[in-house]
């Protein structure tokens, strides 16, 4: 899928008639969650389109050295979900909010961890000039677009949690696992783009 067919697309179609809602076990019932919203950074590189993904520090207290987004939780002061996902990822990786085109707002996602999270898709060309906080962030690394929209990439593993067996979403792109959450996000971008 090349730019211009992702802008149309992003652009011009509704949300998909079926989209994962959210991890296994949480409803929509679950409305007092708090909000958060995520950056899904598209780079448009000459040679094709890719993502953006952190590797959480290990030493984070919730969700360390797992792979994600950009992004994080909203606060008081942020008008919407899309202003979020710009400041809360020039915060953790030092892409400036100007240097990002907003495309598109994915369905929210609520976690078992008690986040209503809001996908916010952006453009961003290059150079990308990052500077990641060592806090939060181990590593920045990108993962082409077309592996991702690939349906063939999208695992569903299940796990023992808290005595209940649940379900997710897994991409392994070169030694780095993208789940969970993130994953489940990234299915409804496939779907979003069908």
């Amino acid at each position: 899928m090349d730019l211009d067919e992702l802008r149309r697309r992003l652009t011009q179609r509704s949300a998909p008639v079926f989209s994962v809602y959210g991890d296994d076990g949480v409803g929509r019932e679950d409305a007092a969650l708090t909000a958060a919203a995520v950056l899904v950074p598209i780079v448009v590189h000459a040679s094709g389109l890719t993502v953006v993904f952190t590797k959480r520090t290990s030493h984070l207290k919730a969700h360390s050295g797992q792979v994600s987004f950009p992004g994080g939780r909203a606060e008081p002061h942020d008008p919407t979900p899309e202003f979020t996902a710009l400041r809360e990822t020039e915060e953790e990786i030092g892409l400036a909010m100007d240097r990002i085109e907003v495309l598109a707002r994915l369905p929210d996602y609520l976690t078992r961890t008690g986040f209503r999270v809001t996908p916010v898709v952006g453009l961003v060309t290059p150079p990308l000039e990052l500077a990641p906080d060592p806090r939060e962030v181990e590593e920045v690394f990108e993962v082409p677009l077309a592996f991702l929209l690939d349906p063939r990439n999208h695992r569903r593993e299940t796990r023992e949690l808290q005595g209940r067996t649940v379900g997710y979403y897994v991409m392994d792109f070169e030694g780095r696992v993208i789940w969970g959450a993130t994953a489940g996000m990234l299915v409804n971008l496939y779907r979003h783009l069908l």
